[in-house]
């Protein structure tokens, strides 16, 4: 196995990281009345519904060292070669980890394969298009893009999907890329970026980052996105996919 990629980012993730409320509610209702999961791509435990007995499933060790104890049980793998036998569980799930996997397609028929009732992926549509920091860093929106893994190739690989818009709140305690969309001055953290693997992916940003931090102080950011001040949530892109696998 090479050295996953938050074996090098990974430092201090969980701190960051922390599940948010709201999501953790709309997967929970997504996964129904599975009372067994396998958690694809786990990372430090977030998501782990408490009242299901929950396998992770993790490639980087770093990641691994950060869960808590109250974390559940994990096996360090990746997504494309699941060590379980078919139907293993009640429900597969992955949150925000496909575009970390070498072969998305590989990845959700292993999830399809060791799950007998449903497949639950919180991700993102990179068709969407980013918000306004696309507009200070172009490369972070031509990353999804070429990424290509859309709600629609989801629902191909495992057929019978219901997607979901899944709004980020202005408060969102989870530090994704889009979490920030109206706290600007977030991005301009060393610390912020480090628990996003997308900055990771690109070589050089000080210049956007040195006008973001230009038009925050002169108030030009507020004059071209002010509006999103008054907005509590906003569609960054997010969906929530259930596959259902039995009739």
């Amino acid at each position: 196995m090479t050295s996953p990629l938050y074996d090098t980012i990974g430092i201090n993730y969980a701190n960051l990281r922390r599940p948010d409320p709201r999501f953790a509610a709309a997967i929970r209702r997504a996964l129904g009345d599975a009372q067994s999961v396998i958690n694809v791509g786990a990372g430090a435990g977030s998501y782990e519904p408490a009242d299901m007995v929950v396998t992770a499933l993790e490639p980087s060790t770093e990641m691994i060292r950060q869960r808590g104890g109250s974390a559940a049980p994990v096996i360090q793998g990746v997504a494309e070669d699941i060590p379980f036998g078919d139907d293993s569980f009640d429900a597969a799930l992955a949150v925000l980890t496909m575009h970390h996997w070498t072969d998305a397609g590989k990845g959700l028929a292993e999830m399809k394969r060791v799950a007998r009732d449903r497949v639950v992926i919180f991700t993102f549509d990179p068709t969407h298009g980013l918000f306004w920091l696309a507009d200070y860093i172009p490369e972070l929106d031509t990353l999804d893009r070429e990424w290509g893994v859309t709600p629609d190739f989801v629902s191909a690989t495992l057929g019978n999907c219901e997607m979901k818009v899944v709004p980020v709140p202005h408060d969102c305690k989870d530090g994704f890329l889009g979490a920030y969309w109206r706290r600007p001055e977030a991005y301009l953290e060393t610390r912020v970026r480090a628990a996003i693997s997308s900055f990771s992916r690109i070589t050089d940003t000080e210049q956007a980052l040195d006008q973001l931090r230009a038009d925050l102080a002169s108030g030009t950011w507020r004059e071209r996105y002010g509006d999103l001040l008054d907005r509590t949530e906003l569609d960054c892109g997010y969906r929530l996919i259930t596959a259902t696998l039995t009739d």
